[in-house]
């Protein structure tokens, strides 16, 4: 299933990236103005060389996603009554994620089923925004924005939802086409509330944020970032 994620974008145009992350597509204008996370089905650009790895972060292998697919959503497992949380361990640092089981139980259902399933470990974080939304994307085991776990599900927590610094929310292409994206948000962003958020960073902000200041590839305010970031493994557990 190729599908392409939206949330709000610099003030560029940008071709729309049919991807399950945070795709820029529409234009920041003025505060407010919505920034599109996509996922497309499009053959992927030929990779552009990397920059130097932000200090701190370790060259890693070659990404090795397993590849995954599944025709249906995984049966509810998740006590939304109970508290959970993720550790991603990437090249560049840990970040630990408090999930909000309570008010988006599917998705940290699904998200608690992928990371069992080691779906996500050695996979990219494809997509870095600097401008208007600030945005680290990850989720794709293609690494191209264009990939999922094969199965779409509804959104959950948008009334009234805000994306301050720290917030983890899924990528999607449309109303309720939830899938693996997902976003972590490195500093306060203005993004209407199109994008499930399902937990809070509890610690590695800094991770993200070191990430962020090497910038973009080819030097845009939306794009791959120039630092190369893997997912070694990510794990969900009960508290």
């Amino acid at each position: 299933m190729h599908i392409e994620s939206r949330i709000p974008q610099p003030d560029h145009d940008h071709t729309a990236r049919r991807s399950r992350r945070p795709a820029v597509r529409s234009v920041l204008a003025a505060a407010g103005a919505a920034i599109a996370l996509l996922a497309s089905g499009t053959a992927a650009a030929a990779p552009m060389p990397l920059h130097a790895q932000a200090p701190g972060c370790m060259t890693p292998g070659d990404a090795q996603p397993n590849g995954k697919q599944w025709p249906a959503p995984p049966g509810m497992t998740v006590d939304p009554n109970a508290g959970y949380d993720a550790t991603l361990e990437t090249n560049c640092g840990t970040i630990t994620i408090a999930l909000d089981a309570a008010h988006a139980p599917q998705t940290v259902n699904s998200f608690s089923f992928l990371s069992g399933e080691k779906f996500f470990d050695h996979t990219r974080c494809h997509r870095l925004t600097t401008e208007g939304i600030f945005v680290l994307q990850c989720g794709d085991p293609t690494g191209t924005g264009r990939g999922g776990p094969g199965y779409q599900f509804g959104d959950e927590n948008l009334a009234g939802a805000t994306y301050p610094a720290g917030t983890v929310a899924m990528a999607n292409a449309g109303p309720n086409t939830d899938g693996s994206q997902f976003f972590l948000v490195y500093a306060d962003s203005q993004l209407p509330p199109r994008y499930t958020p399902f937990g809070r960073i509890t610690g590695g902000l800094d991770v993200l944020q070191n990430i962020a200041a090497g910038g973009t590839k080819d030097g845009s305010g939306d794009g791959a970032p120039a630092t190369d970031i893997v997912l070694d493994s990510v794990a969900t557990a009960r508290r």
